[in-house]
């Protein structure tokens, strides 16, 4: 459990913090935060800080801009980067209208929300682990990144061909000190690439510690004269970085998914689970990968699915069940890339899995060879469906799926879609030098 409200002001002391920070997240995953001095604290403790909402991507118009932040007590941490002259705290914020009811387009709230209806189905928790990817590429001497990579390194490389080694170490030594229990910590497949996995927990701390995690890479990063990017595929011809999303339903009996009985151990719970994550698999793609260059990656070749179908072995479809059983029992969703808003990423798959576990929906045949070799009409005959080849593609499923729709609810639904397709539309309307290079000498 967190601190109680003494127990803060006396870590605030003790840790000499003059400043605090209210972090919350917007639509797009962006984290922002209202600094405050710490004389202003009590009445953040209250909820009482106002910001305008206007300002913010998918809040709120213009006329209804006074929004209010209520930390979350519970998300107290201190950061140990900050200057000698005082460090920073900060809180993650839940966002409220002026009339103090949940702001139904704060993403964090919008997680609580399905929560409660999986409650109301007799589970008592959504535990998740993530992998979250990035690449670490070199600062010039404006402090602008560049592309040229820190290391040739590759998977589970060590030092001396990986220099992001040591940046790498510094993250996790940063982020232990605040709290989180790193399990691992290596080079990935493409140069420049890494990845630090932490320990799962519920869904909404997990996602929270996403986005701590992601503000630590950065941080720390800079220090080393190196930007780190979680941008799905910054570079033609290597893996693009993802973020696997383990998931798990408990119960008052432990992890509902794992049955000592079942077909592979697994409970009909997790099969239908499976279920429900392969039929809305193609509907919820917007958001677990809501970039115009997120479709890179989901591309043949690179480790990244980008077929709708599951196994208990194979690494190429899009839902994996790991080997281990037990409380470890888990669904792996490979296609996540960690430009996803995790609270929304989360939300759709929570509601995507429980569909097929209210309905009690079946799960197809396991694929437990390489889909990549089949061509289409293999595929076909397994029934396996491809993913949406483009964010304009995976709009128009979203669209179409009225339980995604819902998982999302109303605001975040319809100010997402309004983004993206201004995001889409910006993309299709440029001339790419690759068109260039193809075209003007030949036309």
């Amino acid at each position: 459990m967190g601190l109680t409200k003494e127990e803060i002001y006396k870590k605030l002391d003790e840790e000499n913090v003059r400043f605090i920070r209210l972090q919350f997240t917007d639509m797009l995953g962006t984290i922002k935060n209202v600094e405050i001095p710490l004389s202003q604290l009590d009445k953040a403790l209250e909820g009482m800080m106002m910001f305008d909402g206007s300002s913010i991507e998918g809040f709120v118009r213009i006329e209804e801009s006074d929004m209010y932040l209520v930390p979350d007590l519970d998300t107290f941490v201190v950061f140990p980067w900050t200057s000698e002259k005082g460090k920073v705290a900060r809180f993650i914020c839940d966002i409220y209208n002026p009339d103090k009811t949940p702001f139904e387009g704060c993403p964090r709230y919008n997680l609580k929300r399905n929560i409660k209806k999986m409650e109301k189905l007799g589970f008592s928790a959504f535990n998740i682990g993530t992998e979250p990817e990035f690449f670490l590429f070199k600062l010039d001497e404006k402090g602008e990144p560049t592309m040229e990579l820190n290391d040739k390194g590759g998977y589970f490389d060590l030092a001396p061909t990986d220099l992001g080694e040591n940046c790498r170490r510094d993250i996790v030594l940063e982020l232990e000190e605040i709290g989180f229990e790193i399990e691992a910590s290596h080079h990935e497949v493409a140069p420049g690439q890494h990845e630090i996995d932490f320990k799962y927990s519920d869904a909404v701390k997990h996602c929270d510690d996403i986005q701590t995690f992601k503000l630590v890479v950065k941080t720390i990063a800079r220090q080393h004269g190196l930007h780190a990017t979680f941008m799905p595929k910054p570079l033609f011809g290597v893996n693009g970085s993802g973020m696997h999303a383990n998931m798990s339903l408990f119960n008052e009996d432990g992890n509902a998914f794992y049955d000592e009985n079942g077909d592979k151990e697994l409970s009909e719970v997790a099969y239908q689970f499976t279920a429900g994550i392969i039929k809305h698999a193609t509907n919820f793609t917007a958001i677990t990968n809501p970039t115009v260059n997120s479709y890179k990656r989901l591309v043949p070749g690179y480790e990244a699915p980008c077929y709708v179908a599951w196994s208990g072995q194979n690494r190429s479809p899009l839902v994996r069940v790991p080997t281990s059983r037990g409380l470890s029992t888990r669904i792996e969703v490979r296609s996540v890339d960690p430009a996803a808003n995790p609270y929304m990423a989360m939300s759709v798959l929570l509601a995507a899995g429980l569909d097929g576990v209210e309905n009690k929906l079946k799960a197809p045949t396991p694929v437990d060879r390489n889909i990549y070799v089949m061509n289409k009409k293999e595929r076909e005959a397994h029934g396996i469906k491809d993913l949406p080849a483009t964010l304009f593609n995976a709009l128009e499923e979203l669209q179409e799926d009225p339980i995604m729709v819902e998982a999302l609810g109303e605001h975040l639904f319809e100010h997402f879609i309004e983004a993206k397709e201004i995001e889409w539309d910006m993309f299709r309307t440029q001339v790419h030098p690759w068109e260039r290079e193809q075209y003007l000498q030949t036309y």
